[in-house]
């Protein structure tokens, strides 16, 4: 695979166009909690100053209520990125009173789960079909699972690079089935070699006892209020997390083979009756518990480190929409909300990141077959639960590979593409974020799931008072930020104009909910 990646990145390089690799648009997509100031979920509404959650493109809510989800643009490069992000949690924090944003993946849920309120958008079909989704989801799984944050990484490779990379291929077929398999070639890398994300990225090594609500585990105590695993990264992609364990009573699991492959196995999940969810019923006593009975309600249930993302156009399922137009960019959904950064992220860790989907893009990606299926899910719990621990072995085409040893080998495949991505920069920011990563590999003290145990320790803090007390920092810090005048304006207008837009979809409504339900469940290519 590595000699793959290697030659690839040479033919090109032989070829003139390094050039080509830089101008790949990116974007994120960072869930906080808002959090009332005596510590636990929040309960009031969106705030209204911010918009309309069902028709802002930048601020709009999760699962919860109190579960914001701030959504930039695609743009060019990571500063940007991050220039918006910021800008828009510094918009945020004036607008919501003496809350706070929750400054981890994890949350307290020190009220237990009914004390969590499920999103809200309004009174139109649009509005009630996102809120009754999420009161299925509450159903399926407990509310509980939906209030954990994360990171999301959106990245498409620079559309000038795929005609030079097609015709170097040899390839003269359709260029967009050229695009959508280079895609899913990612895709596929990007789950074989996903155990490095929360190695490098974790941040949640330990949760409050609240979180588990009384239920048993195998963890040991922190302390009186917080669970751990010594050698954890990020319990968040573990077995606590958010999973879709029904696949292993259905049988249906999503396939990456190709886009077509993919959009069928999910076509089949969100049309297939589920038993299980038959018996919770549909509409019981005049109000819905979910949208359908069905193995998914919708696409967007099924869970997944990484997704292929099509451009959607209106009230579209995202099946068709990748059936009718293709992949546009994908989706990175393993990054946990790193609570030493006040945004959740980092510059380093977005150009890292940039780099490791290229060079599973160039990198050989042959179909994955039942048992190597077996080994990703092997290598992404045991990375997520002792992914610091340093007689951990991974399994790779059937042997055990110390993490660090395979972790060494990708890092090392990938320092001529950080080199070519570089280009004339003088401070080779690519290769620097590399050699950022290579010291964790080296030394797991320096990953962030190693220092958030390290100062919880130190300080002899729990999870709940490590959170709070970072959550209040970063409060500080927003507070202490002026956005410019022009786009404190810029967010004005855009959060009085998704009102207005709500409100239009809300007036424009002609049919029942049920009929509105069926037509979206109708919709064929």
């Amino acid at each position: 695979m590595t000699d793959t990646l290697s030659a690839r990145l040479q033919r090109l390089l032989d070829a003139g166009h390094q050039g080509l690799f830089r101008g790949g648009l990116m974007g994120l997509e960072k869930e906080s909690l808002r959090v009332s100031p005596e510590g636990g979920i929040a309960r009031t509404p969106h705030p209204q100053a911010l918009g309309s959650a069902l028709t802002h493109p930048w601020i709009t809510t999760d699962y919860s209520e109190a579960l914001l989800e701030f959504i930039t643009p695609p743009f060019d490069g990571p500063v940007q990125a991050l220039d918006f992000l910021r800008d828009l949690q510094t918009f945020t924090y004036p607008r919501i009173g003496e809350e706070f944003l929750w400054a981890t993946s994890m949350p307290c849920v020190v009220a237990g789960e009914a004390a969590i309120p499920v999103g809200r958008y309004g009174t139109s079909n649009a509005g009630r079909m996102k809120t009754v989704y999420r009161v299925g989801l509450g159903y399926r799984y407990g509310r509980v699972m939906q209030v954990i944050a994360g990171v999301h990484f959106n990245y498409s490779v620079p559309e000038g690079f795929w005609p030079v990379l097609q015709k170097l291929e040899g390839d003269d077929g359709d260029p967009r089935r050229f695009i959508d398999a280079g895609y899913f070639a990612m895709i596929r890398n990007l789950q074989r070699l996903g155990w490095m994300v929360p190695y490098l990225f974790g941040a949640s090594p330990a949760v409050c006892k609240s979180f588990l609500a009384g239920k048993p585990t195998h963890m040991p105590e922190f302390n009186e209020n917080t669970y751990y695993e010594p050698y954890a990264t990020s319990l968040r992609m573990g077995d606590i997390g958010y999973q879709n364990r029904k696949e292993e009573e259905t049988g249906i699991k999503a396939s990456y083979d190709s886009l077509e492959a993919y959009t069928d196995s999910l076509e089949c999940a969100i049309t297939t009756p589920s038993p299980v969810y038959e018996a919770l019923g549909v509409v019981v006593d005049g109000e819905y518990r979910q949208l359908n009975a069905n193995i998914l309600q919708i696409e967007n249930e099924y869970y997944s480190s990484v997704r292929p993302k099509p451009v959607m156009e209106g009230n579209e399922k995202p099946v068709l929409a990748l059936r009718r137009r293709g992949v546009r960019y994908v989706e990175l959904r393993s990054l946990d909300v790193n609570a030493f950064e006040p945004l959740g992220v980092c510059e380093t860790q977005l150009r890292f990141l940039e780099a490791f989907m290229f060079a599973c893009l160039l990198r050989d990606s042959p179909v994955i077959g039942e048992v190597e299926r077996l080994q990703i899910d092997h290598n992404q719990s045991a990375a997520a639960h002792r992914g610091r621990d340093p007689a951990l072995k991974l399994l790779r085409n059937g042997d055990q590979v110390p993490l660090r040893e395979w972790a060494d080998e990708i890092l090392t495949a990938m320092a001529p593409l950080c080199a070519a991505l570089d280009g004339d920069d003088p401070g080779r920011p690519y290769s620097a974020a590399l050699e950022r990563q290579r010291a964790k590999v080296a030394d797991p003290a320096l990953t962030p799931s190693a220092r958030m145990l390290a100062e919880m320790g130190e300080r002899r803090e729990g999870f709940y008072e490590f959170a709070r007390r970072l959550s209040r920092q970063h409060h500080a810090h927003f507070r202490g930020l002026t956005l410019a005048p022009d786009r404190e304006s810029v967010f004005e207008a855009e959060a009085r104009a998704s009102l207005d837009r709500q409100r239009e979809i809300e007036a424009s409504d002609d049919v029942s909910f049920e009929e509105y339900l069926r037509r979206y469940f109708s919709q064929a290519v």
